[in-house]
């Protein structure tokens, strides 16, 4: 009998870690949802949300006690990509190359989100949210973040969410430097930054920020849920 090939081994290790993540998408909600109902995160995604981008917060925000629903266009599965220009490309990228990822499942599709249920907004990064600010439904949800000056955070491309929800209106923000007139375009200021913090909004610029991003944002999430 020969040898499993490498091949093979990532087909099982892709499908297995798609059940695993359909599987804690719903556990991580249950484990929390009995003594924490005000310390609901909502996530929007879409397919081509960034890989670490998306993963990070969906560990560590349940890590620090909050429960965070992912929604989508549908509620399913949905391809994460890894978003970079490659290092060692013998022919230079301009821009960033993807390469599939993980699924991730969304549990709960935007036209079934009651926004005020949740703490807080959480807008990924990746080529999701070029497609996902034309829902409508996404934007209503968004706009109920910034109405009601709840906790808005983004990374990377989500800034293209809050841009279309005007969320960061008068508000100074940053993101990757590539998605700057996005958030002009929104009535942000960009300041090239790790972590731009103003007023409900806190904001980074990639997924490499995500140390200095999260510890504002956790303190952000305590000093308006407790």
């Amino acid at each position: 009998m020969s040898s499993p090939t490498r091949r093979d081994f990532m087909k099982s290790s892709t499908l297995t870690t798609a059940a695993a993540l359909a599987l804690s998408s719903a556990s991580v909600a249950s484990a929390n949802s009995e003594t924490k109902k005000n310390k609901k995160i909502l996530m929007p995604i879409g397919d081509a949300t960034e890989t670490i981008d998306t993963l990070y917060p969906y560990f560590r925000l349940p890590e620090a006690g909050y429960d965070l629903v992912v929604c989508g266009p549908a509620a399913r599965l949905y391809h994460s990509v890894l978003h970079e220009i490659p290092p060692d490309s013998s022919i230079p990228w301009d821009i960033t190359q993807e390469r599939p990822s993980y699924f991730v499942e969304a549990t709960v599709a935007f036209k079934d989100v009651d926004p005020s249920e949740f703490c807080s907004v959480f807008a990924s990064g990746g080529r999701a949210p070029e497609y996902l600010r034309y829902n409508e439904d996404l934007i209503r949800i968004m706009r109920h973040f910034a109405e009601t000056q709840k906790p808005i955070a983004s990374v990377c491309h989500g800034i293209e969410l809050l841009t279309a929800g005007d969320c960061i209106r008068g508000k100074k923000v940053t993101t990757v430097p590539k998605c700057q007139r996005d958030a002009e375009q929104g009535g942000g200021t960009f300041l090239n930054q790790p972590v731009v913090r103003d007023g409900n909004v806190i904001s980074c610029r990639t997924w490499h920020d995500y140390i200095p991003f999260f510890q504002q944002y956790i303190t952000m999430l305590e000093e308006t849920t407790e």
